[in-house]
């Protein structure tokens, strides 16, 4: 072969290998409605649990800071330290790091009497150069691949200045402008409907979107808890701040409990059939993984050499069109079907022999790679890589990954 190669690795080190990176995917939940409702949910409670501790308990806001920042670490320290999603470790950060995030914005505001609009607009830079720093490096900002400690470390990086950027926005509208809880509670929740609209009915880059509504439900969330628990003369319900975190916090742990126990968030790929042979007549197996479901002349030629050495079977691996325009799980996958089939046909002449597949039921490509060779027994693998800026599914450092598991891999490059 005449691309990016390496030698088979020995049984072990290849199933080593597999499993250490099958244990690093999948750090955060798939985005359902659940997340969404856990999500604000935790802001809400990093509103009324801060104010809690801070002014019913008299810790005062220095103290609360260090309790909650120090219960932070130690959960962040077991969340790094787990090679999967769990569902209780994962979203018990979230609340903690919510209450972090609301306490960096009160004492700045309070203690070192900044003004709300500068924390704001401070923590809404400090979130852009974030993300910038995180693209520059990783060039992604998709949830679907956090499977790096790196990433990771980006990733709740990003999720802390969400929080410290909602609360002083929440904060700014709410009381500087004296808009009212109420009101502010209404105009963030639009700007989410806003956000859905452009995503579902304009095709608004799914990643951005995610990153705007999340950013979004903070104040939401914030203006949610302020609402219930503020007194009714100064505009809210007057639940107060206990009872207001108790139905939260019960409401979370709930929901926590029933995903951990269904694993309805959890991100994986569909089941695949038993290990054995591709063809079952000794010629070995060939897994063909595409960027663009139209198979490109290069990748054509690849199999023809790789015909001309000696007889294969080949199977492809073609992304979900659904996968691409929003970077999630979709059941459906009847469009990847018929483009499933057009790519088959075309590739049965360069390789003499019928040419099965399936669709991609992950939305990361490496999931969908990994189980297939957890599944089957492959000899080789031929990867069609994009240009970095194009495909969404087939991630620029996907062929490093993959060489990384102990199989033979020739790189096509694919043209933009």
């Amino acid at each position: 072969m005449n691309a990016a190669q390496t030698s088979p690795a020995a049984p072990s080190t290849a199933h080593s290998a597999k499993w250490w990176a099958r244990q690093m995917l999948n750090k955060v939940p798939e985005i359902t409605v659940y997340f969404w409702v856990i999500k604000v949910l935790c802001t809400t409670v990093g509103e009324t649990f801060a104010d809690n501790l801070n002014e019913n308990l008299g810790l005062g806001l220095s103290n609360t800071s260090y309790i909650m920042g120090a219960l932070l670490i130690a959960v962040l320290v077991f969340q790094f330290r787990a090679r999967k999603y769990v569902p209780g470790i994962y979203w018990l950060a979230v609340v903690l790091i919510s209450v972090v995030g609301t306490l960096v914005s009160d004492n700045l505001v309070e203690n070192y009497g900044v003004a709300l609009e500068t924390t704001t607009i401070a923590f809404g830079a400090i979130l852009i150069c974030v993300f910038a720093g995180w693209y520059a490096v990783e060039r992604t900002l998709s949830v679907h691949t956090i499977f790096t400690t790196r990433r990771e470390g980006f990733y709740w990086l990003a999720i802390l200045f969400t929080f410290a950027l909602g609360t002083s926005a929440g904060d700014f509208l709410s009381e500087q402008l004296e808009l009212g809880y109420l009101a502010a509670l209404g105009i963030f929740a639009g700007a989410i409907v806003i956000v859905a609209v452009l995503h579902f009915g304009l095709k608004l880059n799914a990643i951005l979107s995610f990153w705007l509504a999340y950013i979004l439900t903070r104040p939401l969330g914030a203006s949610i808890g302020d609402y219930l628990a503020s007194p009714t003369g100064e505009g809210g319900l007057g639940l107060g701040t206990n009872l207001t975190s108790v139905i939260f916090l019960s409401t979370i742990l709930v929901l926590v409990v029933f995903l951990a126990i269904s694993k309805r968030d959890v991100i994986r790929s569909g089941p695949i059939a038993a290990a054995r042979d591709l063809g079952g007549d000794g010629s070995p197996a060939i897994l063909v993984v595409l960027n663009k479901v139209e198979p490109t002349a290069a990748l054509l030629d690849a199999v023809k050499r790789r015909t001309a050495v000696g007889a294969a079977r080949f199977f492809i691996l073609v992304p979900n069109p659904d996968h691409l325009g929003f970077d999630r799980n979709s059941p459906d996958t009847t469009d990847g079907e018929a483009l499933l089939g057009r790519a088959l046909t075309q590739l049965q002449a360069p390789a003499k022999s019928a040419v099965s597949g399936r669709v991609a039921n992950s939305p990361n490509a490496y999931d969908d790679i990994v189980e297939e060779l957890e599944g089957r027994r492959y000899a080789e693998i031929i990867l069609e890589t994009p240009p970095a800026h194009i495909s969404h599914w087939l991630h620029f450092d996907l062929p490093r990954r993959i060489a990384e598991l102990g199989y033979p891999t020739e790189a096509i490059a694919a043209a933009a």
